[in-house]
C-alpha cells in the first residue's frame, strides 16, 4: 500500500509539472515559462514579456521529485478549487518548482526571490505584507496550493474576490478595518520598494500625502479607519482602480 502511495504522488506531481503524458506514458519536450518573468506579470507596476527557457529533461525532473518534502494536492482537485485549467496549473507548478524544489516556500526565500524583481530598490518589507497574504494559514510557509489559492483569486476572482485580496493585504493585524498606520507602512514599502528609485525628485512626505488622499476617499464616516464595506464601496466607484483590476485577467 506504501509503494502504491508513494506511486500516486509521483504520478500528481508529473501530471501537475506536464512532466508526464497520462495519456501517452511520454514525457513531453515542452518550454515553460521563467517563473519570475511570470510573477513579474502580476505587479500593477511591471508587465515585462516573458522568455522561455528549456525545460529540464526527464531525469532532472525525477531527481526534483525525489527530494520534494512537500507534495501538491492532486490536479484536479485544485482545478475544483481555483479558476485554473489543467494547462495553466501545470505552467505554475514548474515555475514554482523550479524557484522552490522544496515544494514550499518561506519568508526569508520569498523575500530574495522577490528581491530580484528591483534590484535597485529594497522590496524586504513590501514582501513581507504579501508573503503573510499568501500565507493565509499563517504557518510561516507558502506552499503552491497556497500560491495558487491566492493567484487565483487574483487573477481570475470576482471584483469582490479581488477587492477582498487587496483589503487583506492591507490590513496588517487582520482586525477588520485598515489604519492610517497601517495604510502608510504599505505605502513607505512600496515608495522603498520602487518609488524612490523611480522618482528620485519625490519628496519623503509624499507616502503619508498618498495616505492622506486614500482616506479622504475612502474614510466614508470619517472615523479614523476603512472598514471592508467602505473600501469595497469606494473601490467600485473609481474608475481607475476598476480598469487596474482588469489588467490582471489576460496574465496567464
Amino acid at each position: 500500500m506504501r509503494g502504491k502511495g508513494r506511486k500516486q504522488n509521483l504520478s500528481d506531481s508529473r501530471d501537475l509539472d506536464g512532466s508526464y503524458d497520462q495519456l501517452t506514458g511520454n514525457l513531453p519536450s515542452q518550454n515553460k515559462k521563467a517563473f519570475k518573468q511570470r510573477i513579474l506579470k502580476l505587479l500593477p507596476c511591471c508587465g515585462p514579456d516573458s522568455t522561455p527557457s528549456v525545460s529540464e529533461n526527464s531525469v532532472e525532473d525525477d531527481f526534483e521529485l525525489s527530494t520534494v518534502c512537500h507534495r501538491p494536492e492532486g490536479l484536479e482537485q485544485l482545478q475544483e478549487q481555483t479558476k485554473f485549467t489543467k494547462k495553466e496549473l501545470q505552467v505554475l507548478y514548474r515555475g514554482f518548482k523550479n524557484e522552490c524544489p522544496s515544494g514550499i516556500v518561506n519568508e526569508d526565500n520569498f523575500k530574495q526571490i522577490y528581491s530580484k524583481f528591483f534590484p535597485q530598490g529594497d522590496s524586504s518589507m513590501y514582501a513581507h505584507f504579501l508573503f503573510n497574504a499568501f500565507d493565509t494559514d499563517h504557518s510561516g510557509s507558502v506552499s503552491f496550493e497556497d500560491f495558487v489559492a491566492g493567484l487565483s483569486v487574483i487573477l481570475r476572482g470576482s471584483i469582490d474576490d479581488k477587492l477582498n485580496w487587496a483589503f487583506n493585504l492591507y490590513d496588517l493585524n487582520k482586525d477588520g478595518c485598515i489604519t492610517k498606520e497601517e495604510m502608510l507602512d504599505i505605502m513607505k514599502s512600496i515608495y522603498d520598494m520602487m518609488g524612490k528609485y523611480t522618482y528620485p525628485n519625490m519628496q519623503e512626505e509624499a507616502p503619508r500625502e498618498h495616505v492622506e488622499n486614500f482616506f479622504q476617499k475612502m474614510d466614508r464616516n470619517k472615523d479614523g479607519v476603512v472598514t471592508i464595506e467602505e473600501f469595497i464601496e469606494s473601490c467600485q466607484k473609481d474608475e481607475n482602480i476598476m480598469r487596474s483590476m482588469q489588467l490582471f485577467d489576460n496574465v496567464i
